[in-house]
């Protein structure tokens, strides 16, 4: 079984920064593709993609809504990644989760919710104005 954790978020005020955090602990030998979805208060829309990376972070991918501005990367340990937001804006406010995909097909970057077989509990982001 796959356990997954992130970490990292808070209040912040519009045009600041913070950093998420993912550890997915169970697969001490196999890095696997990650990304992060978030899921706006109150809209009752299903988690929409904010940024996906392969398994060596090679490859990544972005919502038009975030390039530029977030950068997602991975860490030194295994099934470790970050989620770096600068100029946060109030649309930004959302419960980010981390999801890990364990497949063979590694090297690709998978953008859609229903690809990703482990999520953690998540990790609220408020940006206020």
């Amino acid at each position: 079984q796959v356990h997954v954790i992130e970490s990292g978020g808070g209040l912040v005020q519009v045009g600041g920064s913070l950093r998420l955090s993912c550890a997915a602990s169970g697969r001490p030998y196999t890095d696997y593709p990650m990304g992060w979805f978030r899921q706006a208060p109150g809209t009752g829309e299903e988690r929409e993609l904010v940024a996906a990376v392969n398994w060596n972070g090679g490859d990544t991918s972005y919502a038009d809504s975030v390039k530029g501005r977030f950068t997602i990367s991975r860490g030194g340990a295994k099934n470790t990644v970050y989620l770096q937001m600068n100029e946060l804006k109030p649309e930004d406010t959302a419960v980010y989760y981390c999801g890990v995909k364990e497949s063979p097909y590694y090297t690709y970057v998978w953008t859609r919710l229903r690809d990703y077989d482990y999520w953690g509990q998540g990790t609220q982001v408020t940006v206020s104005s």
